[in-house]
């Protein structure tokens, strides 16, 4: 065979796990979001001052839990989870600098304060009206788990 036959045929095989990958994400992105309450959602992972440490996803309400899933992996479950009575909303502001480019266009960057520290998430501004909603929906007093 000659070098150039093994260059098509790597190409090819190449180009079918991207389209393989392609359609597993797309397909992913339906069963997620086949029970409703996913919205676009990016998590600072690191809290570096220097606008980085972004990371793009989409995020789904389940009950009294927000879970925010990496937008470009196949993994079913999701990265990380925060509960409602964990949150506590501390204010939003425009992305800054490098943020600009690291995030969806029109997003704001909100704080939030929990148990493991301060948490960084960036949204659109609807999205945003939905999580005050949803922090403040669960009546004081109220045990869920009885």
């Amino acid at each position: 065979m000659a070098w150039w036959e093994w260059l098509l045929d790597v190409s090819g095989i190449v180009l079918l796990l991207l389209l393989v990958y392609g359609v597993g994400l797309v397909v992913r992105r339906r069963l997620l979001a086949r029970h409703g309450g996913t919205f676009e959602l990016s998590h600072r992972l690191d809290p570096a001052p220097s606008g980085r440490g972004w990371v793009l996803g989409m995020g789904r309400y389940s009950g009294e839990k927000l879970e925010w899933f990496r937008i470009f992996t196949l993994w079913p479950k999701p990265k990380r989870v925060w509960f409602r009575e964990q949150l506590a909303y501390d204010g939003r502001r425009e992305p800054l600098g490098a943020e600009q480019a690291s995030l969806y266009p029109d997003h704001v960057v909100i704080r939030c304060a929990s148990p493991a520290g301060e948490v960084e998430l960036a949204m659109s501004p609807a999205s945003l009206t939905g999580f005050q909603a949803w922090l403040e929906a669960k009546p004081p007093g109220t045990d869920w788990n009885r």
